[in-house]
């Protein structure tokens, strides 16, 4: 009995180990390497761009049914649907990611980020998992030459020389097993109880992990996977600052980040992983948002700061001074 007690107690402890390691910092040395590297990039390029361009809107938040956005007045129902056809009158015919490519060159940047798929849901890469993309004949860019519009940034910016990012939303609010179209969305989060319907849950996360391996086996080496929406996350990560994100049912919308790094690493081993404000084993380096900060963290970090006020286009949007931005690079 003694034995059994003990083994069950070494089998315990062994569970209660492994469950705690996606909660501490990574430790392998091939990707802090990586880590270090990158560091020494010092400056990069992330750019928003999607369907919320035509509008000249936030990038997706106007659709989600929180108080604080701003809809001048226009009815939910009738402005989430509209906005979501903006995938119907996409047809960005002057696109030229070289030009972009560039000018991020001739500034000294060193690395790009680029918005994949926002939490909108529409996706600017080839995926066989939706047809909300602009590949798809849905979409009248569908027939230009870079309908890939993913394909053709990387490819332009790597010409260049630069390390390639891909950022992409973990939450869709254009899937139906996220935003399920039975119930209102009164949120940002799954307008179902995961716990309760788990099968529809794990659709998914199967969803999620098959648009996370089209987009790192399908465009060569991937430096950086940049992942947005930090109310999905592990009940592990949930604390006081985050909590109320996951509103007011408390979902927690757990994705199986260790599944992610595996399938995000199989052709592309040196991969950092920014799961954005979930802390842990996959939050590589971390992101505070608009600001330098007062001093020197003790951690990998980047500002991630827009050059205007918006973070995508906005034709009257107000621009800070060349002599701003030299004197925020400089910080």
């Amino acid at each position: 009995m003694k034995k059994l007690i003990l083994v069950i107690f070494v089998f315990l402890f062994g569970i209660a180990a492994y469950a705690q390691s996606d909660q501490q910092p990574e430790t392998d040395p091939v990707i802090t390497s990586r880590i270090g590297q990158w560091q020494d990039l010092k400056f990069g390029f992330m750019m928003h761009w999607g369907i919320y361009a035509q509008w000249e809107v936030v990038e997706s938040w106007s659709i989600c049914n929180e108080p604080w956005i701003n809809r001048n007045g226009a009815d939910y129902y009738e402005y989430k649907r509209d906005y979501q056809n903006l995938n119907k009158t996409f047809n960005p015919q002057s696109f030229d990611p070289s030009k972009w490519a560039q000018a991020a060159y001739d500034a000294g940047m060193k690395y790009v980020v680029f918005t994949t798929k926002h939490h909108d849901g529409f996706c600017l890469f080839n995926t066989n998992e939706t047809s909300y993309s602009t590949v798809d004949p849905s979409c009248p860019f569908s027939t230009h030459p870079h309908a890939d519009i993913t394909g053709a940034v990387v490819d332009a910016f790597r010409e260049k020389g630069f390390w390639t990012g891909l950022y992409f939303s973990k939450p869709d609010w254009h899937c139906d097993d996220y935003w399920a179209h039975e119930w209102a969305t009164p949120d940002r989060n799954v307008n179902y109880d995961p716990t309760a319907m788990p099968e529809r849950f794990e659709s998914y996360k199967q969803f999620t992990h098959r648009q996370i391996r089209e987009l790192t086996h399908n465009y060569g080496d991937i430096d950086i996977l940049w992942l947005d929406g930090g109310w999905v996350r592990p009940e592990w990560s949930v604390n006081d600052e985050t909590r109320p994100w996951l509103g007011c049912q408390g979902y927690i919308q757990d994705i199986d980040m260790p599944t992610v790094a595996d399938i995000a690493r199989e052709n592309n081993p040196d991969l950092i992983i920014v799961d954005r404000s979930v802390g842990g084993k996959y939050e590589n380096y971390q992101t505070p948002e608009q600001q330098v900060p007062d001093s020197l963290l003790p951690y990998p970090w980047e500002t991630c700061m827009s050059m205007g006020d918006s973070w995508s286009y906005v034709s009257t949007d107000h621009y800070k001074s060349t002599n701003k931005l030299i004197h925020l690079l400089c910080d």
